[in-house]
């Protein structure tokens, strides 16, 4: 067995030349986030308020994003890359403004409505861009790599617009931090080269097209099961979407601790991340799924009861850290047995299930708190995130039984398919530990606690 490098995808200069414009606009979403958060229940003293940010931000995804992975699929995805970040970067430009000018509610969640329609094509664009811009042999760990970054950004991101608003007592200035990362990357995917694939995808827009990225994750049961886990397991547990409220109501501290408490699950998450780095998941990959989802959901019941904003970031971090394995097995899972012409497709589709369970899972909590309170929201929340684990486990044998991320299913896609060569965040990430990710998510790339990178 040939030695494991750690850093294989950090050595291609194509790859360093995305990654150091994804950790720029990876940050300024995840400060853009905090902030609009914070600044929303301030100006309204609403938890349902709160949560509707999560409902705003996922329409448009929802809505777009299996016609968004058939563009990707079908046109120069660097252009659409590039184009996105632009579109991104100038709806952070009129967040600026509406915050500047003290504008109603409404145009501040209309210029959230903007930046989810530019996500809807971000996402899945960077995901299939991913295997272009590295060697086969070193997809995954350019994919734990990019956790690692997304979740560094995720740290830095709510601490820095935390001690920027606590220091200025304005939000503006940190959407324009936003915007000027998202241009970055948008300047530096002007710039890469990624490998030419030959594209069997179809050029006119059709729903067979559309709907194909969704029949090719029906066919894969351990891929359907993954993404369903993280569908519901979120979306009860996004009791994250409630921090405002518990940082002024429950533990009682300002600005800058919220932001500490937003960027505590990605601090478990970037350590268990360069711990897989360096110790990739080779057997089981479906139990450690499986264990690591029911973990995040018992540091959510915890989180819920607790009073003490100590405690509290310990059981956001060790969530954060659980959360992230399953991000990582789910990923490399997609990618592995996606075909490259369907890619963009599938990446779409991943970004519905991403958005439903984080952002409408901000929708859920902030309803639920409105009349239940947000101890209530949080506890009920993370237990039902276990009684899921549960019901998927028993209800999809395959996802249990799964072994080695890189087997394929029933024949499976093959070198000729996906390979090694996956997809990015959600954002963020991945949008972990909450992917995206997703990030950006988004973000990955994301499950868990808010894939909004």
């Amino acid at each position: 067995m040939a030695r494991h490098d750690p850093y294989g995808a950090l050595r291609e200069a194509n790859y360093r030349l995305f990654l150091s414009g994804f950790v720029c606009s990876s940050t300024g979403l995840q400060m853009m986030a905090a902030a609009v958060l914070w600044e929303i229940y301030q100006r309204t003293n609403s938890a349902l308020a709160v949560g509707l940010t999560g409902l705003v931000r996922a329409l448009p995804v929802v809505l777009l994003a299996l016609p968004a992975g058939h563009v990707v699929d079908s046109v120069d995805r660097k252009r659409v890359l590039m184009w996105t970040q632009l579109a991104m970067g100038s709806a952070a430009l009129g967040l600026a403004v509406v915050s500047w000018s003290e504008a109603p509610l409404w145009v501040m969640y209309a210029m959230l409505l903007l930046t989810g329609c530019a996500r809807s094509f971000n996402g899945p664009v960077r995901s299939a861009l991913l295997p272009q811009l590295v060697d086969r042999a070193h997809f995954q760990n350019a994919v734990t790599w990019n956790g690692s970054v997304f979740q560094f950004s995720a740290i830095c991101g709510p601490i820095l617009a935390g001690a920027m608003m606590g220091w200025l007592g304005l939000a503006w200035p940190v959407y324009v931090v936003t915007a000027a990362g998202c241009l970055l990357l948008a300047f530096n995917a002007a710039a890469l080269q990624p490998r030419a694939v030959e594209s069997t995808a179809p050029k006119g827009v059709s729903l067979s097209g559309m709907l194909a990225g969704l029949g090719h994750l029906w066919r894969e049961k351990a891929i359907f099961g993954a993404l369903s886990l993280d569908l519901f397991a979120v979306l009860l547990g996004g009791a994250t979407a409630l921090l405002p409220v518990y940082a002024s109501e429950i533990l009682h501290v300002g600005e800058f601790e919220y932001g500490v408490l937003k960027a505590s699950p990605y601090v478990g998450a970037l350590v268990m991340a360069l711990f897989l780095a360096h110790n990739p998941i080779r057997r089981a990959a479906g139990k450690a799924m499986l264990w690591s989802v029911a973990g995040f959901g018992v540091s959510i019941i915890v989180f819920g009861l607790s009073s003490n904003f100590w405690l509290s970031l310990a059981a956001l971090a060790l969530g954060g850290a659980a959360d992230m394995v399953s991000v990582v097995i789910r990923h490399v899972l997609v990618q592995h047995r996606t075909p490259e012409n369907l890619r963009g497709r599938v990446a779409g589709v991943n970004s519905v299930f991403i958005e439903c369970s984080n952002e409408l899972g901000a929708f859920e909590s902030g309803l639920v708190a409105k009349f239940f309170g947000p101890v209530f929201s949080a506890v009920s929340g993370g237990v039902g995130t276990v009684l899921v684990v549960l019901g998927i486990a028993w209800l999809v044998p395959e996802l249990r039984k799964l072994d080695r991320l890189d087997e394929a299913e029933d024949g499976g896609s093959g070198p000729g398919g996906a390979g090694p060569g996956g997809a990015g965040s959600d954002g963020a990430g991945p949008g972990g530990p909450g992917a995206g990710a997703t990030a950006g998510g988004s973000g990955a790339a994301g499950a868990g606690p808010g894939a909004t990178g």
